[in-house]
């Protein structure tokens, strides 16, 4: 599927929410919860985990197994569940530094593997179905070291949601953890996304493959496909955030 930038319907209904904050203290904890089931539930099937959306939610917040399903799905999702409230504590200020990349991929993996989780790997590595060459293990810390230190001035650069869009984009492409790269590239992305003043963005695991393909023309360096499928995302998360504002503010 061809997705169109969709920037200039962003900005449009960037300035309809804003017009609407500030919301009740009632009504951000529960949009903060149901993005916390959305994002974890649909960020973890894009890898292949099985839990469904409701039994995401049962995991994560009645802590409770579901019968049959592995018990690393469960893992991921109360890991990603705790690296999405760092995720909020941390968008309280504008900015993202290498220890808190670090953190993020710590608390989504400690259960699953300790000691690999909030490191980099050790190992080479490689992308199936991609033809771009990662940094070797002993030039991630450098490159991530660089990445990092050009945030600030990449931020300056382009629209926020582009910008975002690219953060997730040189993260997969570093791929600078044993595993979890995609969902801290996603956690990352949408870190940036709140930082500043969109919703929570999702990506359905229905478009995994259009999601893929967009990845892969990145490797070519066309960016455009990416940032085009990121920005009818966010287009879409912030219909949906309008359609909650509605819900829990109508009387």
């Amino acid at each position: 599927m061809k997705f169109e930038n969709r920037l200039a319907d962003i900005d449009r209904l960037h300035e309809e929410i804003r017009g609407l904050r500030p919301l009740g203290k009632k009504a951000l904890v529960q949009l903060r919860e149901y993005y916390k089931i959305g994002l974890t539930w649909a960020s973890n099937a894009l890898e292949g985990n099985s839990l469904t959306e409701s039994e995401t939610k049962v995991v994560i917040e009645d802590g409770i197994t579901i019968g049959g399903k592995p018990l690393r799905d469960h893992f991921e999702a109360v890991g990603h569940a705790e690296a999405f409230d760092l995720l909020f504590s941390l968008a309280k200020r504008r900015g993202v530094t290498e220890t808190e990349i670090l953190k993020l991929h710590r608390l989504f993996f400690y259960r699953i593997d300790p000691k690999e989780a909030g490191h980099y790997r050790k190992a080479p590595a490689i992308i199936t179905g991609s033809t771009i060459e990662l940094p070797p293990p002993s030039k991630i810390k450098a490159v991530m070291k660089e990445f990092v230190a050009g945030i600030p001035e990449r931020r300056a650069e382009v629209h926020p949601v582009e910008f975002a869009a690219l953060l997730h984009l040189r993260l997969v492409t570093i791929h600078p953890f044993v595993d979890g790269n995609g969902r801290t590239a996603r956690l990352l992305m949408n870190l940036a996304l709140v930082q500043d003043g969109y919703p929570v963005t999702i990506i359905p695991p229905v478009l995994r493959p259009d999601y893929i393909e967009a990845l892969k023309a990145s490797n070519t360096g066309d960016n455009r496909p990416f940032v085009n499928l990121i920005s009818n995302m966010v287009y879409e998360a912030q219909r949906d955030y309008l359609r909650l504002f509605k819900a829990l503010t109508t009387k």
